[in-house]
């Protein structure tokens, strides 16, 4: 008689092979708007490159900003990915160069042997190696042994060469100050900006604060270098830069051997290059505003690095007359025997019949702006949350990509240029046919910058604003309606106060937006 016995098959799910999952690192060297766009291209990439391989799983992105590579120490997300990793989140890590992950040999070995043996591999994309695939470790030592002796010698080549040129006189800024700009390595005044920078040492000289300044070109929509508002410190950073005087003084600040930056207090050698571009302000004026400064600061019993404005009232030259631009002042009224804080146009006060603005009351602000919040919080679905989708959308990420696109070029092309003149100094080419190569070269860096700059100033301005918007929203997440006024929220979500009428104010946001309120009579 046949004997039949049932053989179980192999559940199919069992054979669907998990898929690996995937996490990106990236670092930017400084914490400047330009490097901060690099990341932002670098996480756009990253997150599209590691999605589309349909075997892996993208389980996130780790980045670090304005941190040393030199440092692991100091890269919060490295040792936050390193944790998951322990923690078994994550199978493969994906990162630009060896460089970007570390550029000391001992912290790069110690990361791949420890990350072996917890079997998380790392895939390098310029050197095109995977720590998979690696039967040894020599080929990884050697390039990042190279990668820490290429960051001290070019560290220290820059160092000798920028104090040579230091010495010299022919040391090129490469990021002027506002008012000017770039040209073939030279300052060159920038017609429309020098017209600000006058006004700004005008207006100093006619007695205004720093905060009355910015908020007066604020107020007319002119933008700062960087495309947001003024502030009072950007202001006294114009005020006390002696550039403006067509004079230059190098090595303000220093870095030291372990790659630390520091103001230099005296421990560096300064070197004051007189005539070194073509002036906006004359010596005259530039000392005449110093000494008002000096003067404003003695009155006021202020000392350096001891500043008394964190005294003074939250509102002081946020209110402003939408009538004729000025800044309400703070004074004390009486309602028969009661006294009550209001505040008050300045043209106004001066020349009534110049503006017929009247006072507003302290309490009738501060009970508005409590009313502008619990609408957020109440409504930050509907409000906050539209609103930084939209602004998300605003930043292309087919800029993003180009961005990334124009660094890869103008990386190729820095390293052709410091190719080229290895080659020079070591007799290998000729002095013409060198010069030819090298200008060549220059030419197209500077047709690639001028790209970079501009694609960067089209997104530039909306990365501060979903910030901001971001910074509220999880505020508004998380907090209760609010039952009294306080001055920290104030201060954290509000640029200034725009004042319609005695019945109407409007709240500025920071991130650009006017919320209009009614205020009791």
């Amino acid at each position: 008689m046949k004997k039949i016995t049932k053989i179980e098959g192999s559940n199919s799910d069992a054979l669907i092979k998990s898929k690996r999952r995937v996490a990106a690192y990236c670092r930017v060297s400084t914490d400047s708007n330009e490097q901060l766009i690099s990341l932002e291209a670098q996480k756009s990439h990253y997150e599209k490159y590691i999605k589309s391989n349909p075997e892996w799983e993208y389980v996130g992105l780790y980045y670090d900003e304005g941190i040393s590579g030199t440092k692991k120490e100091k890269r919060s997300e490295l040792l936050r990915m390193l944790s998951d990793c322990e923690d078994g989140k994550i199978d493969l890590i994906i990162t630009k160069s060896i460089s970007r992950l570390a550029r000391n040999t001992t912290d790069c070995l110690e990361m791949v042997r420890k990350l072996v043996d917890l079997g998380v591999y790392i895939y390098f994309e310029k050197e095109n190696i995977n720590t998979e695939a690696m039967e040894s470790e020599l080929m990884l030592s050697i390039l990042s042994g190279l990668a820490e002796s290429e960051s001290i010698s070019i560290s220290e080549n820059n160092k000798w060469s920028i104090q040579r040129r230091f010495q010299n006189g022919t040391f090129k800024i490469s990021y002027p100050p506002y008012g000017y700009q770039n040209i073939d390595g030279h300052m060159v005044i920038n017609p429309k900006q020098a017209e600000v920078v006058k006004y700004i040492f005008s207006e100093a000289l006619s007695g205004k604060g720093t905060q009355k300044i910015a908020d007066g070109l604020n107020y007319r929509g002119i933008p700062s270098k960087k495309g947001d508002r003024w502030i009072a410190t950007t202001i006294r950073g114009i005020l006390k830069n002696e550039k403006y005087t067509g004079d230059a003084i190098l090595q303000k600040t220093y870095t030291d051997s372990n790659f630390n930056r520091h103001i230099n207090n005296g421990e560096k050698n300064m070197y004051l290059v007189k005539n070194h571009h073509e002036p906006i302000i004359s010596h005259e004026v530039f000392d005449a505003v110093e000494a008002v400064m000096k003067q404003r600061a003695k009155e006021k019993g202020i000392e350096k690095h001891n500043s008394k404005n964190k005294n003074r009232y939250v509102f002081s030259s946020k209110i402003i007359c939408s009538e004729c631009g000025s800044t309400f002042k703070r004074r004390i009224h009486s309602s028969g025997s009661r006294k009550y804080i209001a505040w008050c146009c300045n043209k106004h006060i001066k020349e009534i019949t110049e503006c017929s603005m009247q006072f507003i009351r302290d309490e009738d602000i501060k009970m508005a702006f409590v009313t502008v919040m619990n609408k957020l919080i109440f409504g930050q679905k509907f409000i906050l949350r539209p609103l930084i989708q939209g602004l998300r959308n605003q930043n292309n990420t087919d800029n993003f990509l180009k961005i990334k696109e124009l660094e890869v070029k103008i990386e190729n092309n820095i390293e052709q240029s410091q190719t080229l003149t290895a080659l020079m100094t070591k007799g290998y080419l000729e002095p013409s046919l060198y010069t030819k190569e090298k200008n060549a070269l220059e030419t197209e860096r500077a047709i690639l910058l001028a790209e970079k700059e501009r694609l960067t100033r089209s997104v530039n301005g909306n990365l501060s604003k979903v910030e901001e918007v971001s910074k509220l929203l999880k505020f508004a997440t998380k907090s209760k309606m609010l039952t009294t006024y306080e001055d920290e929220f104030f201060k954290n979500y509000v640029d200034r106060i725009i004042v319609y009428s005695r019945e109407e104010i409007g709240f500025e946001f920071k991130f650009g937006i006017i919320l209009r309120e009614r205020m009791g009579k």
